[in-house]
């Protein structure tokens, strides 16, 4: 999970940042995409003689990716699977594939997205997080539509820690939530898009309030990222009958579960009493 650009892969950022690029970039991207192979042999005179675009263009764009140039791209790229295609790696789904097919290509999918995922996220962002938590009286989730079912399935994790937690769907109940909290709390926004105008708004009442604000989206340079005090991003693939919405959804579930185990870990014994609590409670239920 380093972030040096040795260690930086070059397609999942591509993809997470390609709805923010400008027309040129966009270009260049889907250059990069069609075929990576072609890039590792290729010089940046190459690709911008292809291209009809000054080199220095694709040098700024190397360094939106986060490399320290084209040189250092190529490495990226070259470390990367470059002899399977994008396509063939996230395989579109036809409408003549029996249901074994079907069952491989989203599958490979979903490990992709996990493993694109890993590359994402900031070790030092992912700690901030993890230290915020812990110091916290309070920590709630907010995400609509698909996005409240991970906040529901965080805090029906994170209740198991002995922390105090809650988690809200409704837009109305967001604001109102968002309303109460305190500098001593944490608040987690969870949107795929990072636009999503509900949760912008809950995000900024949060702010207001003094909260410790993180998002969980899959585009960088969203208004949620960049408003909220601590940004994870996960990465999503798009298939004809499987929206990036719904291949996010395991990214997120995968940075919360990261999240759970490492909370976990230091609240052990404070977790080993509440988790006594719980069954015990549990088992009133059992037959």
């Amino acid at each position: 999970m380093s972030t040096t650009a040795d260690n930086k892969q070059c397609i999942p950022r591509i993809q997470a940042l390609y709805s923010q690029m400008s027309e040129k970039e966009k270009r260049i991207a889907d250059y990069i995409m069609e075929d990576p192979n072609r890039i590792v042999h290729s010089t940046i005179n190459q690709i911008s003689d292809d291209l009809d675009i000054a080199d220095a263009t694709v040098f700024r764009f190397c360094k939106r990716l986060g490399f320290k140039g084209y040189q250092a791209m190529k490495i990226a790229l070259a470390s990367e699977n470059t002899s399977t295609t994008l396509k063939d790696i996230h395989e579109t789904i036809q409408e003549e594939d029996n249901n074994q097919a079907v069952i491989e290509k989203v599958f490979q999918s979903n490990i992709r997205t996990i493993e694109d995922t890993l590359q994402l996220v900031d070790p030092s962002q992912f700690e901030r997080a993890v230290d915020a938590m812990l110091q916290a009286r309070r920590t709630e989730f907010y995400g609509t539509g698909g996005s409240g079912v991970i906040a529901n399935d965080a805090h029906h994790k994170f209740m198991r820690t002995g922390l105090e937690t809650a988690a809200y769907q409704d837009a109305h109940f967001q604001l109102m939530a968002a309303s109460l909290l305190t500098a001593d709390d944490v608040a987690f926004f969870i949107s795929h898009s990072g636009a999503n105008q509900d949760t912008l708004l809950s995000l900024e009442t949060a702010k207001e309030k003094g909260a410790t604000t993180i998002c969980i989206t899959s585009v960088q340079k969203s208004p949620l990222s960049k408003q909220a005090d601590i940004a994870l991003h996960t990465a999503s693939q798009e298939t004809d009958y499987r929206s990036e919405a719904l291949s996010s959804r395991l990214a997120q579930l995968s940075i919360f579960d990261a999240l759970y185990v490492s909370v976990s870990m230091q609240r052990k014994d404070e977790m080993q009493s509440t988790l006594q609590n719980i069954r015990e409670a549990i088992s009133k239920k059992r037959m």
